[in-house]
């Protein structure tokens, strides 16, 4: 069955019917039309396709540049969902055509899809196109009811606040993740926090990271930033968030400002009633894994990026 694909616009039918689609395959990573409209504003330039058969919606696919490298990066980030009833009948490969030739257009060698461990047919699916392992991120699940909010502890010359109580210290925020992100496991290339108004837009101002949330450590003696933690908000929910981000600078690292910056959220997360903290480390960072286990998380299926080149062709199609 070949279906009609078409790239959308930001009209809000188009946008309710990619929600629609994306929440029932992935609900373990949702979408919301609030999330979408903060990501066209905020990183422009991604395109949508919708897959229709006979006017419904039953597949979808984003493609876009991988803002955490630099706009010479030799690939794009790109995901593909498809309702499970019309699966196996060209559809994605169809939805993998299109953004393949966006990829084409912009000279991008490489496609970066997101695939759960959770749903091997996705990456089957991916590795039967010529795909493969790229990064692997162990996710885990903190359920917080019954928990009692654990005691914060920070390290001796540490004091923590947060940026609702300290919107001034913005700036040493970012200079932590300058430091912090190139150090990041995973990938051949490292992240990089871009300049303080891009790391604001997505680490800070995002709507869905409360600043209250957002906990930051300070050396007490000199009043420098040296970490800081964040929650996200999982889209279209008011009961779960994501540990978005800890960082710490180098040399203040080994020394339980990382546990007690995470205990600090946990906290928050408790106090406002939230149901789950959700999080996800690369295989190789082993220090802030065992700190997730000590701290009562628990294992979630892995997510994996795969990493390809643009599929195309008639005989791909």
């Amino acid at each position: 069955m070949r279906a009609t694909i078409r790239e959308t616009g930001r009209e809000a039918g188009d946008l309710a019917a990619i929600v629609s689609v994306v929440n029932a395959v992935t609900p373990d990573d949702p979408a919301s039309i609030d999330e979408m409209h903060w990501a066209d504003e905020t990183y422009p330039g991604a395109v949508r396709f919708l897959a229709e058969i006979d006017g419904r919606p039953v597949g979808v696919a984003t493609v876009g540049r991988i803002y955490m490298h630099p706009p010479e990066f030799d690939g794009l980030w790109a995901t593909i969902a498809v309702l499970p009833d019309v699966r196996r009948q060209g559809i994605g490969g169809q939805l993998l055509a299109a953004v393949s030739d966006r990829a084409r257009a912009a000279g991008k060698g490489w496609l970066h899809v997101p695939a759960a461990e959770a749903r091997p047919e996705g990456i089957e699916f991916l590795v039967r196109r010529g795909f493969s392992e790229y990064e692997r991120a162990k996710l885990v699940r903190l359920d917080l009811a019954g928990i009692v909010p654990p005691a914060v502890e920070p390290p001796t010359g540490v004091e923590l606040t947060t940026l609702a109580q300290r919107p001034d210290l913005v700036d040493g925020v970012h200079a932590v993740a300058l430091e912090a992100f190139p150090d990041i496991p995973g990938g051949e290339e490292p992240d990089s926090a871009g300049d303080l108004d891009e790391f604001r837009a997505r680490d800070v101002d995002r709507p869905a990271i409360p600043a209250d949330a957002f906990v930051v450590a300070l050396e007490a003696a000199t009043g420098r930033v040296i970490g800081y933690a964040s929650l996200m908000m999982i889209p279209g929910s008011r009961s779960v968030a994501w540990h978005d981000m800890t960082a710490v600078v180098r040399d203040w690292r080994g020394r339980g400002v990382a546990g007690a910056l995470k205990r600090a959220t946990i906290g928050w997360a408790i106090a406002n009633g939230l149901e789950a903290l959700e999080t996800g480390n690369d295989v190789d960072n082993a220090p802030m894994r065992a700190i997730n286990t000590q701290l009562g998380f628990r294992p979630l299926p892995d997510l994996v990026s795969m990493r390809g080149r643009p599929f195309g062709g008639m005989m791909e199609r």
